[in-house]
């Protein structure tokens, strides 16, 4: 076994500084390691323990959440088109925010995030832990070593498969095969690729949030002397305004190193951010005497460095072909949202949104290492050229790959093998895994287990009660693929003799047209979200023994905040019946899908037609992008 340290500095020599060794070791052991704690991170450790694999979660800072989290407060973007919103982990993640913060406070969202990791069984996490050196073991990863900041000793983690979802690939130092910047036209024949290679990145952008007040309590806003001055010739001063953006385009450093030019590009950023507030609060034309600023950011957000070179490299044409690849494990549907160099100081529109359809499918391949076998990846690191990453970055993306790739490392381990076996002999399994928890994937339908196919099932509801058995789980093309009942209606399924039940899956209406995002800015009146009005809040879970015995109630359930529910069954009953008490709101008790018994996770997805895409079109201007 031999260490492996990414570059660093040589100004001290071992006599000169405090030895390593005289801090406290601690040593873990796990199956499956995730490096980075942002919307990715948080996905696939969750994804991973939840498959019953012993799992650590390691983040530099000491909030989980990443750019969506309160120290950064990106709003989480995903596919376009009202029926194309990322499900799974990252909706369940949504619905908690909604439930428990519904003023959506972005520290009490951190708090949600924290929550939702702290009380999942087989994980272990550690904060403020910086990952600073790789073990490896005949090419393979086969320890972690990191810095605990606020306790002061180093941590090792031990494990079988490792995920990357640092953003900035911190786990490159295995000597994994990386790419950075952009790629010349010629070498895949990209049409939006610049003629010639290059070293050039998206931007970093420290954001800012406002306040609504009374703009006869107007003070104008004193600025710190090295606050930028944004002259009124400058190619953005005319369109400075407080409304309708989160400030994304507060962008610089692509002309710099994302990564080792960090310092000096937030110490620019928040001279920037400053000096446009300054514009804007004190604009003769009195754009900013109703709004006040509550809060800017110290750590700017990161849209690209360094990406992993996998099986699969995904490219501009693919993404703009719709990418209906066969061993799919995700999808896309953010437009490829190129960021110009020179970032706020470029002259023309601070972004290019080039058309791509949403959805459109991403394939394993891009999830882990060629060169290094058992190291994954997900969220902006994947093996992507730099235009199909600038789709492929958004967060809600981001958290789909998280899920697939901590889902894939679980089999692995579970399987005894890497990541290129899980994905060339166990992808039906892997892609049964990521549907059975509520992720969709475009053109395919879930396979049903054996028992809910063989019932029969009817409702007092007067709906198409055979929708909650067609493998769809959510409206598309114009079909709702589900059930509208009432509270007190009931779903019934029927067997002629007794059989093992297992388990109960319930997938109801969250409202997925509906982003669910933080808010930019705060109004002057509080607005609290609401749970979505079709989910079922309150239902009962009757048995019958024998078919002409009586229901007895085994399970109650009040508060249901979850899209996708499942229920251990362990009773043997020839009768099941689902009754719905209450939803969250007055109308109608909106069932996706129901079923009953052990899914067969080796049996092919069904493949059905591809939804009809949906193209974000016209320009950015200062809304909604990332």
């Amino acid at each position: 076994m031999h260490d492996s340290l990414a570059p660093v500095s040589t100004l001290a020599t071992t006599d000169e500084c405090i030895a390593e060794n005289a801090f406290a070791e601690e040593h873990h052991r796990v199956a499956v390691c995730v490096v980075g704690g942002g919307m990715a991170g948080i996905c696939a450790a969750l994804a991973s323990a939840r498959a019953g694999v012993p799992t650590a979660l390691i983040q530099d800072r000491s909030m989980l959440g990443g750019n969506a989290s309160s120290e950064v407060r990106m709003w989480i973007c995903g596919a376009h088109g009202p029926d194309f919103k990322e499900g799974g982990i990252l909706e369940e993640l949504q619905l908690a925010n909604i439930l428990h913060n519904p003023g959506l406070n972005y520290p009490l969202w951190d708090a949600v995030l924290y929550d939702a990791i702290r009380r999942c069984e087989q994980l272990k996490t550690f904060l403020s832990c910086s990952v600073c050196r790789v073990q490896m073991d005949q090419g393979r990863l086969a320890a972690v070593r990191a810095w605990h900041l606020t306790r002061q000793c180093w941590i090792t983690v031990e494990a079988e498969q490792f995920i990357d979802c640092s953003g900035d690939s911190v786990l490159r130092a295995s000597a994994a095969a990386m790419r950075r910047g952009r790629e010349g036209h010629a070498e895949f024949d990209e049409s939006l690729a610049p003629d010639q290679a290059d070293r050039r990145t998206m931007g970093n952008s420290i954001l800012l949030q406002l306040r609504r007040c009374d703009p006869a309590q107007h003070r104008p806003f004193r600025a710190p002397p090295w606050a930028r001055s944004i002259p009124e010739d400058h190619p953005r001063y005319a369109n400075l305004t407080p409304t309708g953006h989160n400030f994304w385009w507060l962008e610089l450093g692509d002309m710099a190193d994302s990564v080792a030019d960090a310092d000096g590009i937030r110490d620019e950023l928040m001279a920037l951010a400053l000096g446009v507030w300054a514009t804007i609060k004190n604009h003769p034309d009195g754009r900013g005497k109703a709004w006040e600023l509550e809060w800017v950011g110290s750590l700017p957000g990161k849209r690209e460095s360094f990406r992993y070179i996998g099986a699969h490299t995904l490219t501009e044409q693919e993404v703009a072909s719709g990418g209906d690849f066969p061993d799919r494990i995700a999808y896309g549907g953010w437009s490829m949202d190129d960021h110009p160099p020179g970032g706020f100081d470029h002259r023309g529109e601070p972004t290019q949104f080039h058309a791509a359809p949403s959805p459109y499918g991403i394939p394993a391949g891009v999830l882990y290492s060629q060169s290094v076998p058992n190291l994954w990846c997900a969220g902006r690191n994947i093996s992507a050229t730099h235009m199909a990453l600038s789709s492929t970055r958004v967060m809600a993306t981001c958290a789909m790959l998280g899920q697939a790739a901590g889902s894939g490392a679980a089999l692995a381990v579970q399987q005894g093998c890497d990541a290129a076996a899980v994905h060339r002999n166990l992808l039906y399994p892997w892609q049964n895994r990521l549907m059975d928890a509520d992720q969709w994937l475009p053109g395919l339908a879930k396979a049903l287990p054996a028992l809910t196919r063989s019932a029969r099932i009817t409702s007092s509801s007067s709906g198409d009660v055979e929708s909650l058995r067609d493998g769809i789980e959510r409206r598309l093309d114009g079909h709702r693929h589900a059930l509208d009942c009432q509270p007190g209606d009931w779903i019934e399924l029927r067997w002629d003799q007794p059989q093992e039940l297992a388990r109960l899956r319930i997938v109801g209406d969250s409202q997925l047209h509906r982003p669910k995002r933080m808010p930019c800015s705060r109004p002057a009146d509080d607005h609290h979200e609401a749970m979505p009005a079709p989910l079922w809040r309150r239902a009962r879970i009757e048995l019958r023994a024998e078919s002409d015995g009586p229901w007895q109630v085994v399970h109650e359930i009040d508060d249901n905040a979850l899209r996708c529910r499942i229920i251990p069954l362990p009773h043997r009953a020839c009768a099941l019946r689902l009754v719905l008490l209450a939803g969250w709101g007055d109308g109608p008790i909106r069932i996706q899908a129901l079923e009953v018994g052990e899914p067969d996770w080796q049996a092919p997805p069904h493949s059905v037609s591809w939804p009809q895409p949906f193209y974000q079109h016209g320009k950015p201007g200062r809304g909604p992008a990332a």
